[in-house]
């Protein structure tokens, strides 16, 4: 047995079944160990982001690590921006990094590349494996760093050498250590209901308080006590639809967000960090909370946070029968034109049971949250960390991850080009996605945010930079082109019909939908 037969050996022990891969030569005999290890399942991804992106999505939509095989310090360069979605989801994840051999590095040979450095932006848990014995030891305490609680990146990096070099065998698989979330303080549990009770008040939902026993919690709470019930602009996944409660979910444009909280005298987190701008901008303040709230931070991530909500329900009195959560109802099915409202419009019309959305749409979006809110339960993903490029490998990963439920990954345009490669993994595994691209040739968002930071763009330079026109995208001949099926649509009914056909057919699809922007 060599370290990387140990390393994938550890892997499976733990439950870490996939992994997400670019390899290039330093990881070759990891690469040869997958015949030795079958319950691991390789995916092979063009391009480093699409790997760990697509780590992120699986381990959003099951609770477990996923593994990702990174090429030396450029790999891990290269996929970092997804990690870094990631980080912010807190996605447990696994990143394996090959390395050169320990005593070729000293050779200053053309992939050497300081490796700790770039981990150290992930702000996670780092380890080089010194030694083929080394690795499965190595191997289980990355999985118990990633499993946290909260969630993390762990990196680990293979040389070469400890890869292909004898270790010995072990007839018990190394266990990692799971450790287990703490609870949440009483005395935080009692102050928080003494306010709730007394001031005018809102819960801030994140992570798993946003699940569906979070949520029915937060609901029977909000009934005793008046207070509102607020969901984090980017939740990881949030359960949605007919028969769950709901959330409102905090605006992105900070100005909104303030109106939103305005008033309230107590903000109680609960999972969710306390919000701020999104970005600095003039004559605002960074802090949106209203001055002279109290925020009191009821149940940090690495605590039990639906134990918490639970603990705070039986402390204000709550039944333990929740109010009747949202009942099912859909819009109709749109006709004419295309618009954001019309688009809205035909995926919560459509949108299957259990179906995963992953939303990257950006502006052609907006008005999905209250288009799908009574379609029958589903899951959705947002783009945490604010890195573009993140949807259509999250997609993959939520696919793989999924046990057979449909992904509607909703895409921008412009987002959309910057990780295409995904679509060549979702043909190879024959994945059931159906992406749906809201195409408006520019990026929109940012026509938005050159008004609202102050600056002005008077001349024809400055406008080219938000222009994705001369020549526009084609996404559909992308599409194709990596081995997807692909159509475009130009009206509502189009747009109903290709979801309709998409949904009900195995394999993935993407659907090219010609949006006129909303911002001009």
């Amino acid at each position: 047995m060599n370290g990387a037969v140990s390393l994938l050996t550890t892997m499976e022990h733990n439950d870490v079944t996939t992994c997400f891969m670019n390899p290039g030569t330093s990881e070759m005999h990891f690469v040869a160990a997958l015949d030795d290890v079958p319950g691991v399942r390789g995916v092979l991804c063009l391009f480093e982001g699409v790997a760990s992106g697509a780590a992120d999505g699986f381990a959003r939509v099951t609770g477990r690590p996923a593994a990702t095989l990174l090429h030396l310090g450029p790999g891990l360069g290269n996929a970092f921006a997804n990690l870094h979605n990631a980080r912010r989801a807190h996605s447990p994840v696994l990143n394996i990094v090959g390395d050169h051999a320990t005593y070729h590095s000293r050779y200053d040979a053309p992939l050497t590349t300081d490796i700790a450095s770039i981990a150290r932006g992930l702000e996670g848990w780092y380890r080089r494996s010194a030694r083929a014995d080394d690795v499965a030891q190595d191997a289980a305490d990355a999985i118990s760093a990633a499993c946290g609680p909260p969630g993390r990146i762990a990196t680990l990096v293979l040389p070469a050498d400890a890869s292909w070099s004898e270790a010995p065998a072990f007839t018990i698989a190394h266990d990692a250590v799971r450790a287990r979330a703490g609870l949440v303080a009483h005395e935080s549990v009692e102050e928080a209901a003494s306010l709730l009770r007394s001031k005018r008040s809102a819960l801030l939902l994140g992570g798993p308080a946003l699940r569906r026993d979070g949520l029915a919690a937060a609901a029977a709470i909000a009934e005793a006590t008046g207070c509102k019930v607020l969901s984090e602009t980017f939740p990881a996944v949030v359960d949605r639809g007919a028969g769950i409660h709901a959330a409102e979910r905090l605006n992105y444009i900070a100005e909104f967000a303030m109106a939103q909280l305005e008033g309230f005298e107590v903000l109680v987190l609960v999972g969710a960090p306390e919000p701020v701008s999104f970005f600095a901008y003039p004559d605002l303040a960074s802090r949106i909370v209203p001055a002279g709230c109290i925020v009191i931070d009821l149940a940090p991530l690495h605590l039990d946070v639906v134990r918490g909500l639970v603990s705070l329900r039986e402390a204000v009195g709550a039944s333990d029968a929740s109010p009747a959560p949202m009942d099912a109802s859909r819009p109709a099915r749109p006709s004419g034109a295309l618009t954001a409202a019309s688009l809205a419009a035909a995926v919560g019309s459509v949108l299957p049971e259990g179906c995963i959305v992953v939303d990257e749409a950006n502006t052609s979006g907006v008005g999905l949250p209250v288009a799908t809110q009574g379609a029958p339960p589903h899951e959705w993903l947002t783009l945490c960390g604010g890195s573009i490029g993140f949807g259509l490998p999250a997609a993959v990963g939520a696919a793989i991850g999924g046990g057979g439920r449909r992904i509607l990954s909703i895409e921008a345009d412009g987002s959309a080009a910057y990780t295409p490669q995904a679509l060549w993994t979702m043909a190879r595994e024959a994945l059931d996605v159906t992406v749906l691209c809201c195409s408006n040739d520019s990026y929109a968002i940012l026509n938005y945010e050159l008004s609202r930071v102050g600056a002005t763009a008077h001349g024809e330079r400055s406008k080219a930079m938000l222009d994705l026109t001369g020549p526009t995208l084609d996404l559909a001949a992308t599409a194709r082109s990596f081995g997807v099926p692909a159509e475009t649509v130009t009206t509502a009914d189009e747009l109903v019909v290709a979801l309709d056909k998409s949904l009900a057919t195995p394999g993935p699809t993407v659907i090219d939908a010609k949006v006129p922007s909303i911002i001009r």
